[in-house]
């Protein structure tokens, strides 16, 4: 007797559904479905539409759990007295700043990790300590905490990075790549597997987590003023941009094209002048909230006598002598510009020159070849100007900047954003990155975390060393795809640092330097470090002009149409 048939047919394969102007086309293996790179793999029960209150809370629980690790390891100084490092600098930060008048935070004992971070840094150290000394008010003694290490100061110190980071940071990037992503037509599942991309980025615990710092608070006032700017909301925009300012100085590097735009959206398409105002009147204003409680607690008594016997500093003197009146050293204006400049002399300490230590930038490669402190310092800080405005110029200049706006790593929210190209190039300076701060996270003991946090990063992203993946031409001339496929150059270019970076470490571990140049090994990780990424900066420039170039192009197809329609 012949088999009955079956009762039920099997279920053809669901396809991986694909939105208009989604980037999942290009995050997938088009031969076979298959994902194109492990973190795909990781997210692969997200691709048809989970919920992101479920996907959300699940990332930031992994990567959290990342940068907690990390802090585990050793930190900046370290059991290396009598300065110690960075974990002690922010330390006695939040005790000057928890038992010191306001006005003497940027003057007290400049000998000892003096304040030298913008007015909001010492407001948040303020916090920080005020809340650290309900647990153990002897973390934060008033010079007699100098140099204080235990366990429990260090997962207190830890524990601010991180909240401060899931406070700030974090919500920013959520809520920027939310609106950037849909802006750009990209699925949420590619929106997701750009997040986690961008929350690992390896530099950024390392350096934060590790080493020890708040730059992911200077990063996401930033995130949010260029949402506030995707939102149209410029008068936000400047508030939070202010507020990076006003936590780290280093958010400079991001004032000329932030300032450009501003400026531009005042002038075109059409003149604004109520907007001008109004944006020039929000940043005035915010900056004066910044600094207002050390202007007014310049003006106490107290304040008036010790500014009036203390020494001068460059800017004062140099205003004091442009000035047409003379004032009294013990009067409230005096109080006033001599709080000011102190604290813009802290913040900007020119006298420093233009690099420290042996770093992975121009300068210091120019340094090696051509002893650059024979020239006046003057010189030299023109010579700096000079080159930052010359590199600058393009992004600044372009009419269509918000493409310029974006940091290279959020690019990988991008609609292709994750197709290989974009993910190439921008995993190669990320790791380009994490290696050059080798020398200085060996010196911390964080040898173990630097291998790890890195090689986990280029391994999701399906990047050497961990793999050749997107390295490998595997599609076709019919295939959408093929346009994003790397260039022989390309290839060519990043097989080079990639293996050079590896020879280096092998270098630096088995081979002493010579007795004669012990810091041989560190120079040569500045060099290459310096040479990358030099090529990084020219090729996001041309990625910037060839995005413009669209941009326009499509503009003015559309104009076309409108016309003949």
């Amino acid at each position: 007797m012949a088999p009955s048939p079956p009762s039920h047919r099997p279920r053809k394969k669901r396809r991986t559904p694909v939105a208009p102007g989604s980037n999942n086309n290009l995050i997938l293996n088009v031969k076979n479905g298959e994902p194109s790179f492990p973190l795909v793999s990781f997210l692969w029960a997200a691709r048809a539409g989970v919920s992101q209150w479920l996907i959300l809370p699940l990332t930031l629980m992994a990567v959290g759990l990342f940068r907690w690790a990390v802090s585990l390891w050793g930190y900046s100084g370290f059991q290396v007295p009598p300065m110690h490092g960075d974990f002690e600098a922010q330390r006695h930060w939040m005790e000057i700043t928890t038992h010191l008048p306001i006005f003497k935070w940027y003057t007290y004992d400049l000998q000892y990790w003096g304040l030298d971070y913008p007015p909001l840094t010492a407001y948040h150290s303020w916090l920080c300590g005020k809340v650290g000394s309900i647990f153990n008010p002897a973390w934060f003694a008033l010079d007699e905490s100098r140099g204080f290490e235990s366990a429990d100061l260090k997962v207190y110190m830890r524990a601010t990075v991180i909240i401060s980071e899931y406070l700030i940071y974090i919500p920013a990037v959520v809520t920027f790549l939310r609106r950037y992503t849909r802006m750009h037509g990209v699925h949420a599942w590619s929106a997701s597997i750009a997040l986690v991309a961008i929350l690992l980025q390896p530099a950024t615990i390392l350096v934060d987590h590790g080493h020890f710092q708040y730059n992911t608070v200077m990063l996401g006032l930033f995130v949010a003023s260029l949402d506030a700017i995707l939102a149209g909301r410029m008068l936000w925009a400047c508030i939070f941009f202010v507020g990076a300012l006003g936590f780290k100085q280093m958010a400079l590097y991001y004032a000329p094209v932030i300032f450009a735009y501003l400026l531009g959206v005042c002038f075109f398409p059409q003149i604004k002048i109520v907007r001008l105002v109004n944006i020039a009147l929000v940043t005035v204003l915010s900056f004066t909230l910044l600094f207002a409680p050390l202007l007014v607690s310049a003006t106490g008594i107290e304040a008036r006598q010790e500014f009036a016997s203390a020494p001068q500093p460059p800017l004062l003197q140099t205003l004091l002598q442009v000035l047409p009146i003379t004032l009294d050293s013990k009067s409230i204006p005096y109080a006033l510009l001599y709080q000011l400049t102190q604290t813009v002399h802290r913040i900007f300490p020119f006298a420093r020159g233009l690099f420290e230590d042996k770093v992975a930038n121009a300068w210091c490669a120019l340094h090696t070849f051509y002893k650059l402190h024979r020239f006046d310092a003057s010189l030299l800080q023109r010579a700096s100007l000079a080159a930052t405005l010359a590199s600058i110029i393009v992004p600044c200049a372009r009419k269509e900047r918000p493409p310029s706006l974006l940091p290279m790593t959020l690019s990988l929210a991008g609609n292709g954003g994750l197709n290989k190209e974009n993910r190439a190039w921008v995993g190669w300076a990320n790791v380009l990155g994490s290696w050059t701060m080798f020398p200085l996270l060996k010196r911390e003991e964080l040898r173990v975390p630097y291998v790890v946090i890195t090689l986990l990063w280029a391994y999701l992203l399906g990047l050497p060393p961990t793999s050749l993946e997107t390295y490998h031409s595997r599609s076709t001339k019919d295939d959408p795809n093929s346009q994003f496929e790397l260039h022989a150059l390309t290839k060519i270019l990043h097989f080079v640092f990639y293996v050079a970076m590896v020879a280096w470490h092998v270098l630096e571990a088995f081979v002493p330097p010579p007795a004669g140049k012990p810091d041989l090994w560190v120079v040569l990780n500045a060099l290459i470090g310096a040479g990358g990424f030099g090529i990084a900066y020219l090729w996001s420039m041309w990625k910037l002009l060839v995005h413009c170039q669209r941009i326009a192009r499509e503009a003015s197809e559309d104009d076309d149409r409108k016309k003949k329609q």
